[in-house]
């Protein structure tokens, strides 16, 4: 009996295959696409395949840990949001577009900040400091959208301080999860609202004062 169910046990197949399987084929089949495609853009750049593929590799090896969750689906989504910006790096290498895609350098770190909300903290403070650098986070993603379509000369605000608005945006998220801590009853309240509201205050200002061109 016991040797039947060891040679059960023994064809059982590793249950994390099928989650590096499919990690491994989603990241393989975006790594032949982008090599593709660059190879009919007539800005083929082939060297830059020694980074397109080890982020390739680098974010399936996060694809299997996100899969198991628990404590292990943090740690794979970061190594995850790593594998994807050294790719987005290579891709950009390969068509030889970094001088006009820089931005996106921008945009994928802040996205890959604010996806991190997904594991919010219990603790009300905690929860409150970590969705204002989420949102902070987002902000930085929409600035660098912004620097793509200045590159791709879609708009074009002049000499006016177009920056200010995002600091304002800033301050205005900081001050609005500093009015959301009102909400909870805990220890140190009223100091990290005033920790909050300072920078707020202050990063606001700045921004109006860019803007405006005083």
């Amino acid at each position: 009996m016991s040797a039947e169910a060891g040679q059960v046990l023994a064809r059982r197949p590793y249950p994390g295959a099928r989650h590096w399987l499919v990690s491994l084929g989603v990241t393989g089949s975006a790594a032949a696409a982008t090599t593709t495609v660059a190879q009919g853009s007539g800005h083929f750049h082939w060297w830059a395949g020694f980074v397109l593929i080890p982020g390739a590799l680098i974010a399936a090896s996060g694809g299997p840990l996100l899969a198991r969750g628990g404590g292990r689906a943090f740690a794979g989504y970061v190594v995850a949001c790593v594998g994807t910006l050294v790719f987005a790096t290579g891709a950009l290498l390969m068509f030889g577009v970094m001088s006009r895609g820089w931005p996106v350098m921008i945009m994928l770190p802040c996205l890959a900040v604010a996806g991190t909300y997904v594991w919010r903290p219990a603790h009300p403070l905690a929860r409150g400091l970590h969705r204002a650098v989420a949102l902070l986070a987002l902000a930085g993603a929409l600035l660098g959208a912004t620097f793509q379509v200045i590159r791709a000369g879609l708009v074009d605000f002049g000499d006016t301080g177009w920056w200010g608005a995002f600091l304002m945006l800033a301050g205005v998220i900081v001050l609005g999860n500093a009015v959301e801590l009102t909400r909870h009853r805990m220890p140190y309240r009223l100091q990290a609202i005033t920790l909050l509201v300072g920078p707020a205050a202050v990063a606001f200002l700045l921004g109006l004062r860019f803007l405006r061109g005083w």
